[in-house]
């Protein structure tokens, strides 16, 4: 069969009126126009990895200067509602303020006067019965069953003090890791102390400063938000506090009724760990089992681990969700990868501020899910929630939501067939309109005309009279 003969192929894909019509989009356009969307968001993500990038870059190149500041505004956080009450009383900020720090101080002292004596005398005799619980060892693995050389065992007890010296060694470098030397750290307190005492002396007039810096306008979400953070900061910072105070006086007095020794240290460990979520607790109760196990033996290095297992499904279970799901709202997953990303970067100091820092970026996701919500309409100015105290900043705080809902440009975010199908129904609604008018005016116009009509007959009849 010849090609002249062959019958035409139709393409039965499409027709022609199908193309034609005005609902039919090209496969082509959509495909398009959804790579160009992906092509979009790819390179906003770029920018803002790159952003975060240098912004983590920069920090760790000043890390010892930043981390004054953020120990002090954490501290502050703390310190601000005693500041706040002898305010009340009458006290000027500044005499407010340093009763305060002086009053924080004089508590830590005396906290660290009480233990120093007994740590200094039972350290010594723990170094005692942790030296006759390894020859005691080594005896036993000596004996039957086990049977195993003395030089094998010496060589094995002398490499597991080197390992536990190297391991002190490295647990005492990440805990002054974003310190420095003896010097710095004692200078960083300093520096601390000094900031919290300006802090709380002064830091209620931060944030209209900061309105007169940026206008009323950025100022207004700068105030909502960094009010917002402020109290988050604070609420958890009072929560983990009372935490960890639970966690200490529980486990202290349990370890005082057992008779571990270095109870107080161990309940003041505890009670600082607590700030290091999910990893403290742990670090803190395993020395504790270990002192116990040191000390007085198996038996009550288990009765010990009871103890601390107890009094952490108390905190995890009861105590935790009480206190901290109104103060952070995160996902124990997102904590735990917080601390595990802030000790491996910047130590146990990393460890410890990696909670507050994730979440102040969790309040920043939500207030902007907040805008966001507002410029959809999915949300009114009477469902927001303001973190904003005075009334008179709330109420332009109100308004400023209002404008952005008002100038959201919603219409321009529409998609555009969406728009022109708009365009194209009102001259149909004109139309619609028009008749509708002229129906009425007829029908106005005909009312009116028939007592003219009935006049009309009626001259003629009178005319003939």
């Amino acid at each position: 069969m010849s090609e002249s003969q062959l019958s035409p192929t139709e393409d039965s894909t499409w027709t022609f009126e199908e193309l034609a019509a005005e609902s039919h989009i090209d496969r082509s356009l959509v495909i398009a126009e959804g790579l160009r969307e992906f092509a979009s968001w790819c390179l906003r993500l770029l920018i803002i990895a790159a952003a975060t990038y240098v912004v983590w870059f920069i920090g760790k190149q000043v890390w010892q200067g930043l981390l004054p500041v953020a120990l002090a505004i954490i501290v502050s956080s703390v310190l601000w509602a005693p500041t706040k009450q002898l305010r009340r009383m009458g006290l000027p900020p500044g005499i407010a303020a340093l009763v305060t720090v002086l009053s924080t101080l004089a508590v830590f002292g005396a906290i660290i006067a009480a233990m120093a004596p007994s740590i200094g005398r039972q350290s010594q005799t723990l170094y005692l019965q942790t030296y006759e619980m390894l020859l005691q060892a080594q005896l036993t693995l000596q004996g039957p069953p086990f049977n195993l050389d003395y030089e094998d065992l010496n060589d094995l007890f002398s490499n597991a003090v080197t390992w536990l010296q190297d391991q002190s060694g490295k647990i005492a470098t990440e805990v002054f890791s974003g310190l420095g030397t003896m010097s710095v750290v004692v200078v960083t307190l300093g520096v601390v102390l000094v900031l919290t005492f300006f802090f709380l002396k002064d830091g209620d007039r931060f944030l209209p400063w900061l309105r007169g810096i940026t206008g009323e306008r950025a100022g207004l979400h700068l105030t909502e938000l960094l009010s917002r953070m402020w109290q988050t900061l604070s609420g958890f910072i009072r929560a983990q506090a009372a935490v960890s105070l639970v966690d200490a006086v529980f486990i202290g007095t349990g370890l005082l009724i057992i008779g571990v020794p270095m109870a107080l240290a161990l309940a003041t460990l505890t009670f600082f760990a607590g700030f290091i979520p999910i990893v403290g607790a742990f670090v803190a109760g395993a020395l504790a089992v270990l002192i116990a196990l040191v000390s007085l033996g198996v038996t009550k290095a288990l009765i010990v681990l009871v103890l601390v297992v107890a009094v952490q499904q108390l905190e995890g279970n009861v105590l935790s969700p009480m206190l901290q799901s109104k103060a952070m709202n995160l996902h124990p997953v997102i904590v735990l990868v917080s601390v595990t990303i802030g000790g491996s970067l910047f130590g146990i100091m990393g460890a410890f501020l990696a909670v507050p820092v994730a979440a102040m970026i969790a309040v920043f996701f939500r207030y902007l899910n907040d805008i966001i919500a507002l410029r959809a309409g999915e949300k009114t100015t009477d469902e927001i929630e303001f973190a904003t105290q005075d009334q008179e900043m709330q109420v332009k705080w109100t308004e400023e939501f209002g404008r952005l809902f008002r100038d959201s440009g919603l219409q321009r975010m529409l998609p555009q067939r969406q728009s022109e199908s708009k365009a194209d129904a009102r001259p149909v609604k004109d139309e619609l309109v028009e008749e509708t008018a002229e129906r009425d005016t007829e029908s106005l116009l005909n009312k009116a005309a028939t007592p003219l009509k009935k006049l009309a007959q009626t001259f003629p009849k009178l005319g003939g009279k």
